[in-house]
C-alpha cells in the first residue's frame, strides 16, 4: 500500500534467560525462537514476495556469532540464530534468479538493548571470547548492513559476514 520495498533488515531480537540447556524453560525457548526466527521468517516470506514480482530487493539478516559458535547457557539464543543464518543461505539461493541478494551479519556482542538482558557473567564471558577485548559498536554493524543492502553488493547472496573483533576467523 506504501508503494516499492526494496530493503528488509530483519534485526529482531531478545537474548532469552541464560540456562543450562537441560534445566532451560519450554516456554522461554518458544519465546526466544518465536521472536529470534519466526519472526525474521515471516518478514522474509511477506517481504520477498513482494521483492519478487519487483525483480529487484536486498534482505539483510542479523544473527550472532552464537548462531555459528553457540554460548553456553543460552542454547535458545544460539539456536535462534543459527537459524538465521541456515534461513539466510536457503532464502538467497532461491531468490538469486529474482535479482534479491540475501546476507546475513553475525556481529559479537554490542552495546545494545539485548545485551543489558543478559547477566553480568555472560556479558563477561562474550567479552572475553573477543580478541580486540572490547563490544562491537552498532555504528559499525550499521556501516556494514548499508553495503549489504546497496546495489554494490551484487554477488553475494547467501553470504554470512563477520563483524566480531576476531572472534571468528574461519
Amino acid at each position: 500500500d506504501l508503494g516499492r520495498v526494496d530493503i528488509l533488515v530483519n534485526n529482531a531480537g531478545i537474548a532469552g534467560e541464560n540456562h543450562k540447556t537441560i534445566d532451560y524453560p519450554i516456554a522461554e525457548w518458544d519465546n526466544v525462537l518465536r521472536v529470534n526466527l519466526t519472526s525474521q521468517f515471516l518478514c522474509c516470506r511477506a517481504i520477498g514476495a513482494h521483492m519478487v514480482g519487483n525483480r529487484y530487493g536486498r534482505i539483510v539478516n542479523v544473527s550472532s556469532i552464537a548462531g555459528k559458535e553457540g554460548n553456553p547457557n543460552a542454547v535458545a539464543y544460539s539456536a535462534a540464530k543459527a537459524g538465521v543464518i541456515s534461513m539466510t543461505k536457503s532464502l538467497g539461493k532461491e531468490l538469486a534468479t529474482d535479482g534479491i541478494v540475501v546476507t546475513c551479519v553475525t556481529p559479537a556482542a554490542g552495546r545494545t538493548a539485548i545485551l543489558e538482558q543478559s547477566t553480568p557473567q555472560h556479558v563477561a564471558y562474550m567479552v572475553s571470547k573477543i580478541p580486540t577485548g572490547r563490544l562491537v559498536e552498532s555504528e559499525e554493524v550499521a556501516a556494514l548492513v548499508c553495503w549489504l543492502a546497496s546495489e554494490d553488493c551484487s554477488f553475494s547472496t547467501g553470504g554470512i559476514f563477520d563483524i566480531s573483533g576476531g572472534r571468528a576467523t574461519y
